[in-house]
């Protein structure tokens, strides 16, 4: 195994104007990993920070059709240009293919496009940089949690217990890189009723406070389960933007506010380098 990045160690390039990177990562498919990402992103620039976004799903680039990115990147003496799309500057490989072509990259192409994202691209000043990962533990994430400089990773789950199987081993790969968890996101907590108010446990209850209890790490938020948080996505219009009143974009900011004040406790990241 390549050796393991430490947080804040010295390594080769700095990215000296930004401040902090937070990866958001899930044990499996399909529980909402970019969209927590997007609106985690979206909540950071709501509390006045300047934000970046770096889509590396590099099999399935969403961020983005949710965040309504058109266009490439721009180019300027040899650099990249991020796309800006509600004040987030953003970064994805989805902005330079087309849309219906697939990418068939093992572990060297992917730590290589990354490296390019960070090296590369003129971020600017930056108080936090968001990372939406790709899902599971295998050879692409492995490579991309070894070349990412990451202060603290979100792990994403929904209350099911196969959800939550693939969470813990996603935890343990993080553990064992060395890179601090700020904590769990349960996804699709529950679902109430439009018409009655009632409360639905859909996928069940409490899979992602025992999996934080497990792993001695918070809870950072409980995400309700709303078809608008779906049409935002579709539309290019995240719910933290298009709805902030709504019971889903406050628990984004409540989320936000986790992970500053986790990152401000553990106090291990310094200057992010490229290992």
């Amino acid at each position: 195994m390549p050796e393991m990045h430490k947080p804040g160690a010295p390594g080769g390039e700095f990215i000296p104007e930004v401040k902090h990177t937070v990866a958001v990562s899930s044990g499996k498919g399909g529980v909402g990993k970019s969209t927590v990402a997007v609106n985690l992103a979206l909540a950071l620039k709501q509390r006045g920070h300047e934000v970046g976004l770096v889509d590396v799903d590099i099999y399935g680039p969403d961020v983005p059709l949710m965040m309504g990115a058109r266009g490439r990147p721009g180019m300027f003496e040899n650099r990249i240009i991020p796309v800006e799309a509600h004040g987030i500057k953003i970064m994805s490989i989805g902005l330079l293919v087309a849309e219906r072509e697939a990418l068939v990259w093992r572990g060297p192409m992917i730590h290589s496009a990354v490296q390019q994202f960070l090296r590369d691209v003129l971020w600017g000043p930056l108080d936090y940089l968001v990372f939406d990962m790709p899902p599971g533990t295998g050879d692409a994430q492995l490579s991309l949690s070894q070349v990412i400089p990451l202060g603290g990773v979100v792990m994403v789950t929904t209350p099911q217990d196969v959800a939550l199987l693939d969470v813990r081993k996603a935890l343990a790969m993080f553990r064992k890189l060395n890179v601090p968890i700020l904590g769990i996101v349960e996804n699709m907590s529950y679902f109430v009723a439009p018409d009655t108010g009632a409360r639905y446990a859909i996928f069940g209850e409490g899979g992602g406070e025992k999996v934080a209890g497990e792993f001695d790490v918070p809870l950072l938020a409980r995400i309700p389960l709303e078809m608008d948080t779906r049409k935002g996505g579709d539309e290019g219009v995240p719910i933290a933007v298009g709805q902030p009143d709504s019971a889903q974009a406050r628990a984004f900011r409540g989320l936000a506010e986790g992970v500053v004040e986790r990152l401000d406790s553990l106090s291990a990241l310094k200057l992010p380098t490229i290992g």
